[in-house]
């Protein structure tokens, strides 16, 4: 249960109220400190399952805690940056952002639920490629929008951030729409 990969897993989990404290005092130098931290969190998510993997360690504890650990970090961030006036310097279109953090949380909440529908049926729903693509720029997405505001005299790099959160959005609802085709065939 211990194991290195379950504990990079849990220290995930527990970096997330360090992010969302640092994103509640939005200054450049919180956001850098942000940006470290949330590079040291994507870190831990690659090696815990290239460790699980090489090590021969994979657990139930380890796929269990694993997506929950994503999710957390993901719905956190994107909250928290998105109801920052930092994250949406144009009032006018701040709102829209909105509409692609509101997709992207929604499939989330959908999908966790037709997964625990689908494992009461014994039915297993693989992560398809499309869905790793799709929390890929998630990542990324956050990522940027974490360094705009570190760095606010570098207006790309917000810019970067909002259009790759948006295509996440787009890649979300597509991948979404997949898992509820999928699921849709065992309940009927």
């Amino acid at each position: 249960m211990l194991s290195l990969p379950n504990l990079l897993t849990l220290s995930r989990i527990l970096a997330v109220p360090i992010l969302v404290f640092l994103l509640w005092r939005p200054s450049p130098v919180d956001y850098a400190v942000t940006f470290v931290l949330y590079c040291i969190v994507g870190l831990t998510d690659y090696l815990d399952g290239y460790l699980a993997r090489a090590w021969g360690s994979i657990s139930r504890l380890g796929q269990f805690l694993d997506p929950i650990a994503d999710k957390i970090m993901v719905a956190a961030v994107l909250v928290m940056l998105i109801s920052s006036r930092k994250a949406n310097p144009v009032p006018e279109i701040a709102g829209l952002n909105i509409i692609a953090a509101l997709v992207i949380l929604l499939r989330e909440i959908i999908v966790s639920g037709l997964r625990e529908y689908l494992a009461g049926l014994q039915v297993s729903v693989p992560v398809s490629a499309l869905a790793k693509w799709k929390t890929t720029l998630q990542l990324v997405a956050l990522g940027a929008l974490i360094l705009g505001g570190a760095l606010p005299q570098v207006p790309w790099v917000h810019g970067v951030g909002i259009i790759c959160l948006w295509f996440a959005a787009a890649l979300t609802l597509v991948s979404g729409y997949d898992y509820l085709r999928t699921g849709h065939r065992h309940m009927e």
